[in-house]
């Protein structure tokens, strides 16, 4: 498992990276605000699938979520049930969950579904431990932001498509924050994949959100204002739908 592996094998940085203050602004400033957003309020029980070291698992709980992580990084399960704050986490491969059916009312996939290996069977186990009327929320790059890049840095720099939007492809990436290399394993696919394979697991999409960067986060560096021009997240909310009187979906 190629990106699974790949994860494994940053997640000590990965930690020392999210855990840093600052060093994710995208997610401090833009994601997570996206993401609130679409949550449901707290039921009865949500599962953080691809938890990594446990963040959004924390943030979750502080909204009155009750939350188990679920995670096939064994360092990252272990960040992740060592926090003070931790949730509680278990090892696991998200295309074959240790979880009954129908266990959740909330499924939250935050940056995770590029990173994993066989998404369509992620998204299926999602849909089976959701109950009827339980939702799926999901974030990820946004595949226009994946199939290409900014020549530049400024707020007007072109965007060009580098190779194929339609067709999927690696999309592993290094960065260096504050001393920090950490490298990105993940998959660019387009978004038809995602729909595809929410159509398939038999969930409905209920909303779309195309995340740019707000206006105070571009007035402040305005070198972000590229990100109000092509957008960098995108966010959805899938239902399983509810039986009808007869039994069928």
């Amino acid at each position: 498992m190629r990106m699974r592996d790949g994860w494994e094998a940053e997640a000590g940085k990965w930690a020392a990276f999210t855990r840093t203050p600052g060093h994710d602004s995208s997610h401090e400033d833009i994601n997570l605000p996206a993401l609130r957003e679409l949550l449901p309020e707290p039921g009865h029980r949500t599962l953080d699938l691809g938890c990594g070291e446990g963040r959004v698992s924390r943030y979750l709980r502080s909204l009155g979520h009750r939350v188990a992580g679920a995670d096939a990084a064994p360092t990252m399960v272990r960040l992740a049930a060592g926090h003070r704050d931790a949730a509680p986490a278990v090892l696991a491969d998200a295309a074959a969950l240790p979880f009954r059916d129908e266990a959740f009312d909330l499924v939250v996939a935050y940056m995770c579904l590029h990173d994993m290996d066989r998404m369509p069977q992620v998204v299926a186990e999602a849909a089976r431990v959701l109950e009827r009327g339980g939702r799926l929320c999901a974030s990820i790059p946004h595949p226009v932001n994946s199939a290409g890049a900014f020549q530049g840095r400024d707020g007007d720099a072109p965007f060009l498509i580098e190779g194929s939007y339609l067709d999927t492809a690696p999309a592993d990436w290094v960065a260096d924050w504050g001393g920090i290399q950490l490298t990105f394993h993940s998959e660019h696919r387009p978004i038809e994949a995602y729909s595809r394979a929410l159509e398939t697991a038999g969930l409905l999409i209920e909303a779309i959100r195309e995340t740019r960067a707000p206006d105070a986060v571009a007035a402040a560096s305005p070198g972000k204002r590229r990100w109000q021009r092509i957008p960098l997240f995108l966010h959805l909310r899938a239902v399983k739908p509810a039986r009808s009187k007869t039994g069928a979906q």
